[in-house]
């Protein structure tokens, strides 16, 4: 329990420090709030607009959730295939490496103009975004059993979809969350980029507007509202890992 308390105490305390470094420097040197606000002033926004930005928040989330459980299936999926079959990995393989090249602005472009400014749209950019470190982190988790374990299995009798369900998805079941936990924040990211290409509602939406406005004091509290968003979704993925992973989750 004191083990637990002092993990979430260290990273509080370092935050509370930093927090009165930055006020303490703005209001030392007299910095403009249109440059630098204080986190007095950015709080004071959050709490303002507190039903605009939890109405933001609840939609943007809502579309990284969905991108990130569509980008989360496609890529265990697309890891096991190739892991499966290795003439689709040496064909398919570079050229999703190849796709996470292209620009996110024009991809979500294509995608709003082939899907419109719904929801869904949103959610198709967060799938491109967090499906290949998935993919990538299965096919390596698998590739990386050790051939022996595989002829234990066979030598007892198991099939292909015992040895891939019994041994080869458990095991890799670690490096799974760990792209998971890089995917929810890529998710995050392909949701409001998607949010900028003409959506009403969203983090997006209002980290523009605050920005064609020149508002900084509301931009500041979008970025501030959007890294916390980020950080309970890494949340959320680290106890689903203890649940499902629990032998090899992060303590």
């Amino acid at each position: 329990m004191m083990d637990r308390l002092a993990r979430v105490a260290a990273p509080a305390a370092t935050v509370l420090v930093f927090l009165l470094l930055w006020q303490g420097s703005v209001d030392a040197f007299h910095v403009s709030p249109d440059k630098l606000p204080a986190p007095a002033a950015i709080l004071a926004t959050i709490w303002h607009g507190r039903i605009a930005f939890a109405s933001a928040i609840g939609t943007t989330l809502a579309e990284a959730l969905i991108g990130l459980a569509g980008g989360t299936l496609i890529g265990i999926a697309s890891g096991v295939l190739l892991s499966q079959v290795r003439l689709l990995e040496r064909m398919f393989l570079p050229y999703l490496v190849a796709s996470q090249a292209v620009p996110i602005i024009a991809f979500g472009a294509i995608i709003i103009m082939w899907f419109g400014n719904g929801i869904s749209s949103k959610a198709i950019i967060a799938v491109y975004l967090s499906f290949f470190p998935v993919a990538v982190n299965t096919l390596a988790g698998i590739s990386a059993i050790e051939p022996s374990e595989i002829g234990l299995l066979r030598s007892f009798g198991a099939g292909r979809l015992a040895i891939l369900f019994k041994l080869q998805l458990p095991a890799t079941l670690p490096a799974i969350f760990t792209a998971i936990r890089l995917g929810a924040s890529l998710a995050l990211v392909g949701a409001i980029v998607g949010e900028w290409f003409g959506a009403t509602q969203g983090l997006g939406v209002v980290l523009l507007t605050a920005m064609f406005d020149y508002r900084v004091p509301q931009l500041w509290a979008a970025i501030v509202l959007t890294g916390a968003t980020g950080t309970a979704l890494y949340g959320l993925v680290v106890l689903l890992q203890r649940r499902i992973a629990w032998w090899q989750a992060e303590a």
